[in-house]
């Protein structure tokens, strides 16, 4: 073996303990070694970072702009109402979760998805008296098995399609992994939904608690002709939000204390929330609510440009000891109050009337440059803007829709490639202003980009020097050993890198390996290239091998055995079903 070869095999080994042993950042870690091939000379400039020009990447990075999209519109949270639902036990939570959640990663950003399931499934959760144990790490399998149905179901189908693009001139099709794919669903499914009541402990989540929050009452209310009148509380799923409770109604100018669930909600209803400052998010994402404050409409600030922001009263403050009313807050700040805390709880009464105070927190609606701009002033003590409080604009989620569609659509039938469909869909997003920008840009993951296309730079070398081939050959010592074996051992190690390191970088690691399996047992590439795609998606055994695995880490109040307890066996057999069908499809 060349000495080329061993540096080459030294500097994976380093990567893959140092993305396993330390917290230094995959990006930083990934770009350090492409930084040394080039160095040393193993690699020319032009050879590493050939990823950053990858189709497949690029493809990854105008797709988040489209998930960005479906977000902001609230078209992904449309969806998973209308397919949730409120059933009334736990088998039928679990159906509504398993069958909804891996149809819609098969074409969605499986993060996203998850990420606007989660709030749905706590409500459920509290309303039905179960742990969220039981339902949310199904959540997160289900999401990753529906990812590998289609080609844009996961990043990783994405970047091994681009280096068998730029490697072997061959592309796949939308839906050319389904064969392999929907069994997989099927099968895994089943599964979950047969074993994750038992395998599951009963655990509550690591939900913030009322009590230690800061207190704020939040009043919004029914849009008239909206999509909540005629409701009652719990099909509208107001009765248990993650961060605060419905304590009264105000009908007519009579106000409904204590209401029972059942309750049916009528245009113009005042709704009063109690709870933490993440409640006034959580109601802006509810189609059909709008903000019972008038001044919120005076705003002359954009829709999309609006955002949450705490703010605590200092000394000098403009309207100290005066009522919210006569501190002319809105022509003043360009804000509008929506709620004040003081001494972490609410306070009651008219909130025009309310007397300013030092110290008193205040929640506002305001321009999302309204942080920069009173950060340093002594208007303010503290000044927080709440992560993604941004309302959605519901108008445009069929809009948005119709776009995704028009992207499956296109690329499916062969009028366009991939990358062609996803970048107009991309385009008509920021074009229609589903999006903007701005936001598009915030969106845009540079870090998990840079780790895929830096990690290409580990697969040329490996493919270059030779050192793909010699571990190639120590993978086939035994002799005689069939192509269904090595492409389970191939499987298998993918599988393994998956669960230390990322799925993306496992992927590129193993490809130019089971390009070399391949050519020395004289058997076609492709059976092995494919369990690549599906071994790298199929992380179940821990938390950190794929994002969503970690996303329902605190919500279920999980523990990584719990990971282990379910996601062995589903791992297996996941893994004998795709090892079994994939020559079937895609023969030797």
């Amino acid at each position: 073996m060349e000495i080329s070869a061993v540096i080459t095999l030294a500097t994976v080994v380093a990567v893959l303990g140092t993305l396993a042993l330390t917290r230094i950042a995959p990006d930083i870690i990934l770009m350090g070694a492409m930084g040394f091939l080039i160095v040393s000379g193993i690699l020319s400039p032009g050879e590493a970072l050939v990823g950053f020009s990858n189709p497949g990447v690029m493809t990854i990075a105008v797709l988040y702009v489209l998930a960005a999209g479906l977000k902001e519109t609230g078209a992904i949270q449309w969806i998973a109402h209308k397919l949730l639902g409120q059933p009334a036990r736990l088998r039928q939570a679990q159906l509504r979760v398993l069958l909804p959640t891996a149809g819609l990663s098969a074409f969605m950003n499986n993060t996203t998805v998850v990420a606007m399931f989660i709030p749905a499934i706590q409500e459920w959760a509290a309303r039905l008296k179960l742990p969220p144990s039981k339902l949310l790490l199904p959540l997160s399998y289900a999401a990753i098995i529906g990812g590998t149905c289609t080609l844009i179901g996961t990043s990783t189908n994405l970047v091994v399609d681009g280096l068998l693009q730029s490697q072997k001139g061959i592309g796949l099709s939308m839906f050319s992994l389904a064969w392999v794919g929907v069994p997989l669903v099927l099968v895994g499914g089943t599964f979950l939904y047969l074993f994750a009541d038992r395998l599951l402990p009963d655990r509550q989540g690591a939900l913030e608690q009322l009590e230690q929050a800061r207190e704020y009452a939040v009043e919004v209310i029914v849009a008239e002709k909206g999509p909540l009148v005629g409701k009652t509380i719990a099909d509208a799923g107001l009765r248990s939000l993650t961060h605060g409770y419905l304590a009264d109604i105000e009908r007519h100018g009579r106000l409904l204390t204590a209401v029972p669930p059942e309750t049916e909600l009528m245009a113009g209803d005042i709704l009063i929330f109690i709870g933490a400052p993440e409640c006034a998010r959580e109601l802006r994402r509810v189609n059909g609510l709008q903000p019972a404050s008038g001044d919120v409409h005076k705003l002359d600030i954009a829709h999309h440009k609006r955002c949450l922001v705490e703010a605590v009263i200092g000394p000098d403050f403009g309207g100290l000891n005066q009522t919210v009313k006569a501190s002319r807050f809105r022509s003043r700040y360009q804000a509008v109050i929506i709620s004040i805390s003081r001494h972490g709880k609410r306070i009651p009464g008219k909130l025009g009337a309310i007397t300013l105070q030092v110290g008193d927190t205040l929640l506002l609606e305001t321009t999302q440059d309204f942080v920069d701009q009173y950060r340093y002033r002594k208007d303010f003590l503290l000044v927080s803007a709440l992560n993604d409080s941004t309302p959605p604009d519901f108008r445009k989620a069929p809009l948005a829709l119709g776009i995704l569609a028009g992207m499956v659509i296109t690329s499916a039938t062969g009028l366009l490639s991939i990358l062609e469909a996803a970048l107009l869909a991309g385009g008509a997003m920021l074009a229609t202003r589903c999006i903007t920008a701005s936001k598009a840009r915030r969106y845009v993951d540079l870090s998990v980009l840079v780790v895929i296309a830096a990690s290409f730079a580990l697969g040329a070398a490996m493919t270059t020097t030779g050192a793909a081939a010699q571990v190639a050959q120590w993978l086939l010592l035994i002799d005689d050993l069939a192509p269904w074996a090595a492409l389970a051992l191939v499987y298998v190690m993918t599988v393994i890198f998956t669960e230390l390191i990322t799925n993306n970088a496992a992927a590129v690691l193993m490809f130019p390996i089971a390009v070399a399996v391949a050519e020395q047992l004289g058997v076609s590439f492709m059976p092995f290239v494919i369990a690549i795609m599906f071994a790298a998606s199929a992380s179940f055994m821990t938390p950190l091998g794929y994002q969503t695995n970690l996303m329902v880490l605190g919500p279920g109040g999980y523990r990584f055995t719990d990971y282990l307890r379910l996601g062995a066996p589903l791992s297996l057999i996941v893994g004998a079903t795709a090892v079994g069908l994939i020559p079937l499809v895609w023969g030797f």
